[in-house]
């Protein structure tokens, strides 16, 4: 059989022009998930973009949070269920609500309140980052943890209370003593690994390390943490976001960055 040069040039246009159909099918089939962060002007996760920025379309509203104390938490923690409206209007397939002493300051009842809060409001699977810690805690097999956070003796008491009512030992806790958030940004990924090397050395019973706070940039420490301590590391931001592509029904394991997330 032979084919006219028209019907040839037919073919060749077609078969050009039906990878741009498939790349543009694959954009528009990014999933949308929402966040609700701490503090004002907070833009696409950083982390979350390096894990599932080809995959996740993240949503942002934010409460803004000035003090990681409970007087601040009180202040900010009624505007959460309309941002989570806002966020649903937007498109949020599900939303996660960021911050994790700010949904476990008030101990796990509070923390299950706000998630159905979410779930009422919106309609839409939800959870938060003291969730994730939790089952990340969990997934990894840990019943004795140490705790190496951003906050002040007050926070990490309220940590170590939260902890417990599910079932775990903290073994050691320390903070930096970070109150203002804002300063958060200032810690380095050095000092966050040799302090997080330093709590873990206090204890010969944990068998993993909790790195507490969403603020604080920790998914590229994860290996260098757990190379260090020999623990598995569970921490904020990093974990979250992987509960939630795990809310949107996707495969959120992504090797290269720790125990947990490489699966």
């Amino acid at each position: 059989m032979t084919i006219s040069r028209r019907s040839l040039n037919k073919l060749l246009a077609a078969t050009a022009i039906a990878p741009l159909i498939i790349q543009k099918s694959m954009a528009q089939e990014k999933r949308r998930l929402g966040l609700i962060f701490p503090v004002i002007d907070r833009g696409a996760p950083e982390e979350g973009l390096s894990l599932y920025g080809d995959q996740i379309e993240f949503i942002m509203d934010n409460v803004d949070l000035k003090t990681m104390t409970p007087e601040g938490y009180d202040s900010v923690i009624g505007d959460i269920p309309q941002k989570a409206i806002n966020l649903a209007n937007r498109g949020a397939e599900a939303i996660m609500v960021m911050g994790t002493s700010l949904t476990f300051y008030q101990g796990r009842e509070f923390n299950e309140q706000i998630v159905e809060m979410v779930k009422d409001a919106t309609g839409l699977p939800a959870s938060t980052m003291s969730n994730s810690i939790i089952h990340g805690l969990q997934e990894v097999g840990a019943r004795n943890v140490v705790c190496a956070t951003a906050y002040n003796d007050e926070v990490n008491s309220r940590l170590v209370r939260f902890l417990e009512q599910h079932d775990f030992n903290v073994s050691n806790i320390q903070g930096l003593g970070i109150e203002a958030v804002d300063d958060i940004a200032s810690v380095t990924d050095s000092q966050l690994i040799n302090f997080c090397t330093d709590v873990a050395a206090q204890s010969t019973t944990a068998d993993a390390i909790l790195i507490s706070c969403g603020g604080l940039i920790t998914l590229n420490i994860l290996e260098p943490v757990e190379g260090r301590t020999d623990l598995p590391a569970v921490s904020s931001t990093p974990h979250a976001l992987y509960e939630g592509a795990k809310l949107l029904g996707m495969n959120a394991k992504v090797p290269g960055y720790g125990q947990l997330l490489g699966g």
